[in-house]
């Protein structure tokens, strides 16, 4: 792996794997490869890109701290007078992270169409690879028209890193579409609560129908898969799933905006990592996931164990 400042470079070795077998055997993923489709959308002609933004431009009090991961409040790691620009900051993070994101999204479902065994897959991962070359083409736009972002947060390079290094399928997908697009999900309906300018508004929106598709996508193609590994293959699942959790839980701790605020990283990752609504902030961000891994056999008590401990599991009634 080589990671340098015009991008990151993951040496992998995968097989490209062809079939001579051209007849449907899934009607879920022919109805999803359907779906795929007919859902496509323009980012350059169907985003309304003429709102103007203002980085930094007072926000209206009425979504006053609405979809953040924690509230104005005395035990906040940001004074009052910089709570304007943090929710400008949250939103520019946050959107570039969805941009990062995207890109490995889109460089790991190319891969998926080279990999998988079947032709319904193959055929379903390529209109996804479109699906991704427009949200990092939108996120992009936006980005620049807002004048402000953010590099990739390490623990989701690192995370892209590990997918983009795997020659097994199943990995992958395990990966990208059910815990990094899993969490994005998420993350863009709690981002929609609290951005505030129209323009982000269209984006989230158009691009959440997609992510939709893609989880299921994922779950279609590796429900009964892992009953059928060994204990050893299963195990490695595991400790993948494990680790992944780890560095997206690390992710919302928001290190580089307290470095760009001027206000001191450890006091601010400390309050991010106790507060009770950034621990609530981060279960409901990954209640897909861990849904998703549930119905697909792998919330062992290994991984369920693990996840309490890093506070993701929501409890009873919340």
């Amino acid at each position: 792996m080589a990671d340098t400042a015009a991008g990151l470079t993951v040496d992998a070795t995968v097989a490209a794997r062809l079939t001579w077998d051209y007849s449907r055997k899934d009607d879920r993923l022919s109805r999803l490869y359907e779906k795929g489709k007919a859902s496509q959308w323009n980012a350059a002609t169907d985003i309304d890109w003429s709102p103007e933004l203002e980085f930094g431009a007072p926000l209206p009090d009425s979504v006053d701290g609405a979809g953040l991961p924690f509230r104005r409040s005395a035990q906040s790691p940001v004074p009052p007078h910089l709570w304007n620009q943090f929710r400008w900051e949250f939103q520019s993070w946050m959107t570039s992270q969805f941009l990062h994101g995207e890109q490995g999204a889109l460089t790991a479902t190319a891969r998926l169409v080279e990999t998988v065994p079947d032709l319904e897959s193959k055929f379903y991962a390529a209109t996804q690879v479109v699906d991704e070359a427009r949200h990092v083409e939108a996120y992009a736009r936006y980005l620049d028209k807002l004048g402000s972002s953010y590099a990739i947060n390490s623990g989701l390079k690192s995370l892209l890193s590990n997918i983009m290094s795997e020659s097994r399928w199943d990995m992958i997908y395990l990966g990208m579409q059910i815990i990094v697009e899993g969490l994005a999900l998420a993350a863009f309906r709690l981002g929609n609560a609290s951005f505030s300018d129209p323009v982000i508004l269209q984006i989230t929106e158009y691009v959440a129908r997609d992510e939709a598709r893609h989880v299921a996508f994922g779950m279609v193609a590796l429900e009964g898969y892992y009953d059928q590994l060994s204990s050893a293959e299963r195990a490695e699942r595991e400790e993948f799933t494990k680790e992944a959790a780890l560095l997206m839980s690390r992710r919302f701790l928001l290190p580089e905006i307290w470095d760009r605020m001027g206000i001191d990283l450890a006091a601010g990752t400390a309050f991010a990592a106790e507060d009770p609504l950034m621990r609530q902030f981060r279960r409901l961000l990954f209640s897909k996931v861990v849904s998703s891994l549930g119905r697909l056999g792998l919330l062992t008590p290994g991984v369920r164990a693990h996840l309490d401990q890093l506070s993701l599991l929501r409890k009873v009634g919340t």
